[in-house]
């Protein structure tokens, strides 16, 4: 894809013994709305491979300054090849034990050229029925591989794009399985990809991108 051509060097990685090791390049796509938006010959992640718990660990979206120890639990709902989604945020305030919990439903977006499993129509259940959103993967993988490839471990990562609403301006967050994140180098390349995105808007909102407080002071 054009917008990675440039960001196809490995990136180092050290490991506890000094001895170094590479980082398969990181490849993120243009959000489907994105004047750069193409074909892709790329497979989606799996529906599978994201029913799990992702830690935020990174963001770009001003509503998680103010929040801590965020999550985002998927489980499919139904026996489609693309199946809706149930799709739980918790988080605590930064000065609040409370857990306190975002519920929707996520529908899969299937776009011609594109194919299912990219994005995803969120609408809120209960009282925020009113409420929804767009959002979309725009990268993911492992720290010892890309996931495509069937590599699945605990610091499995998702690079998520979400379009601007009435009250949320658009934004990023960076998750991963593993509570810590993934590892200095796999950060890094996923940030200089949104940062040599050809997409502008990607680029503006790869600077805007902070580490989400993580204290690990949950009792759930």
């Amino acid at each position: 894809m054009s917008q990675n051509e440039d960001i196809s060097q490995t990136v180092p990685q050290v490991n506890s013994e000094s001895e170094t090791q590479t980082v398969k390049p990181i490849t993120l796509r243009p959000p489907l709305a994105s004047p750069y938006s193409q074909p892709l010959d790329l497979n989606p992640p799996t529906p599978q491979w994201l029913e799990a718990t992702w830690h935020v660990t990174h963001s770009s979206l001003p509503m998680w300054k103010s929040k801590r120890n965020v999550r985002i639990t998927y489980k499919i709902l139904d026996s489609d090849a693309t199946p809706k989604l149930d799709d739980m945020v918790t988080y605590q305030a930064l000065n609040g034990k409370k857990v306190k919990n975002v519920h929707g439903i996520d529908t899969p977006v299937s776009t011609s050229g594109v194919g299912d499993g990219w994005a995803y129509n969120w609408r809120g259940v209960g009282w925020l029925k009113i409420a929804s959103s767009h959002w979309e993967v725009i990268g993911y993988g492992n720290d010892n591989g890309a996931a495509e490839e069937g590599v699945e471990g605990e610091n499995g990562y998702i690079v998520t794009y979400f379009a601007k609403t009435l009250f949320t301006p658009a934004g990023i967050d960076i998750c991963c399985r593993n509570p810590e994140g993934v590892s200095k180098a796999v950060l890094e390349g996923i940030k200089r990809a949104l940062r040599e995105a050809e997409d502008e808007n990607i680029r503006k909102l790869a600077g805007e991108v902070f580490e989400v407080k993580r204290d690990g002071a949950r009792e759930d």
